[in-house]
């Protein structure tokens, strides 16, 4: 909204400046509201206002003042206070072994990866870790993953200067690890999906192999920070038909429900060793946001708690329960029990990260108006039937 001053200061001001440069020693007769503006001029131009002209080009320390732009000034401080934005984090989890007869999910949270490490970093804010590993065939490679891959990733040359060519690499070599590490034990030999989540300053980095999947609250809505890697997915899909595979009743190759893990050296086929590539590839794919404001929370789930719950739904559940009590951990405990009551029958995970140390706000949505209206024929029907 731009407020116009009156036409006769611009005309005034044009004139006085005319005669100054014709004559500075003759004195100019001011009206009364230009004497007030030109007693604040040296102020003016000292703290350089925002002045728009009225071609709408943005011009400092000008006179005379022709507009005001308060819209643009009001969007500049809602930008500064969400680029102006530091999380406050605070973590919780929780799991359950579910309908299965065996438990072969485990988590990780871990507030400073370097210093879990014993490693220093020249710079103030830490580096939180927070990851989800759902295994198959056995428990053996999800704790092998979720204990040196954290490791592998602080140990990393380029740690942290560039974390996503870092987290890939260490996703391979914890992969090629695992190949290594049970070559001689085929009896624990498995496989895992995994899903990480890296927190530094206001920037989140998920990176995710397999069908466990991040979800984050803004400002009530939710975004998907991953994408589940199944038989299903058409990318996913195109990529193991172009390498040979084939997709067979839901299952890659027949034989997996996932088109992404580390491990599952074991099956004939499915990787090749000294490649990333392969039919079942161990090499994740990341998203990266800078947070803000609006942004609440994020949950990272195995598949057992996205059989049953839909991404929004798992975040407008997750709102009212901490609305209700503001204790993160105790909303992972209630969203894992909701899954069972829901009929969940597979291992549940949930790891909860909040950005802030108060619960989300109360979100108005407005209902839209729907104009209803009846036929002049159901009307008359509707007469009848009343009158009997």
């Amino acid at each position: 909204m731009c407020v116009q001053d009156a036409e006769p200061v611009s005309q005034e001001t044009e004139s006085l400046d005319s005669n100054n440069s014709s004559n500075n020693s003759k004195k100019q007769s001011w009206p009364l509201h230009c004497e007030v503006l030109h007693a604040h001029m040296d102020s003016w131009d000292k703290v350089s206002p925002l002045i728009c002209s009225g071609d709408g080009l943005t011009v400092g320390n000008s006179f005379p003042l022709e507009s005001i732009c308060e819209d643009r000034v009001s969007v500049e401080k809602k930008q500064n206070l969400l680029s102006n934005f530091i999380p406050n984090l605070r973590s919780g989890e929780w799991s359950d072994i579910g309908g299965r007869p065996y438990m072969e999910d485990t988590h990780v949270c871990i507030s400073d990866l370097a210093k879990k490490f014993g490693h220093n970093l020249l710079r103030e804010e830490s580096i939180s870790f927070y990851g989800v590993f759902d295994g198959h065939g056995g428990k053996n490679a999800a704790q092998f993953v979720r204990d040196y891959l954290p490791k592998v990733i602080v140990e990393d040359a380029d740690f942290p200067l560039e974390l996503e060519k870092v987290v890939t690499r260490s996703f391979i070599e914890t992969d090629a690890a695992l190949a290594e590490t049970y070559s001689l034990e085929s009896a624990l030999s498995s496989g895992t999906t995994a899903l990480t989540a890296m927190i530094f300053g206001r920037s989140l980095l998920v990176a995710n192999a397999g069908d466990c999947r991040a979800v984050l609250s803004r400002h009530g809505a939710a975004i998907e920070m991953s994408r589940d890697h199944r038989p299903c997915c058409v990318k996913e899909r195109t990529r193991v038909e172009s390498l040979g595979g084939y997709i067979e009743d839901g299952y890659l190759n027949g034989q997996l429900g996932v088109t992404r893990a580390l491990g599952d050296w074991h099956l004939e086929g499915m990787k090749v060793k000294g490649e990333s590539g392969g039919l079942l590839s161990a090499e994740p794919e990341l998203k990266s946001i800078t947070l803000t404001k609006e942004d609440e929370f994020l949950i990272i789930g195995s598949d057992g708690i996205w059989d049953v719950f839909t991404s929004q739904n798992s975040v407008s559940f997750a709102r009212r329960k901490l609305q209700e009590h503001n204790d993160v951990k105790l909303c992972c405990k209630e969203m894992v029990e909701e899954a069972i009551r829901r009929g969940a029958t597979d291992n549940l995970t949930v790891v909860m990260i909040s950005f802030h140390l108060e619960p989300p706000p109360q979100v108005t949505v407005e209902r839209a108006r729907v104009r209803r209206s009846i036929s002049a024929e159901g009307l008359q029907s509707l007469k009848c039937l009343l009158q009997g």
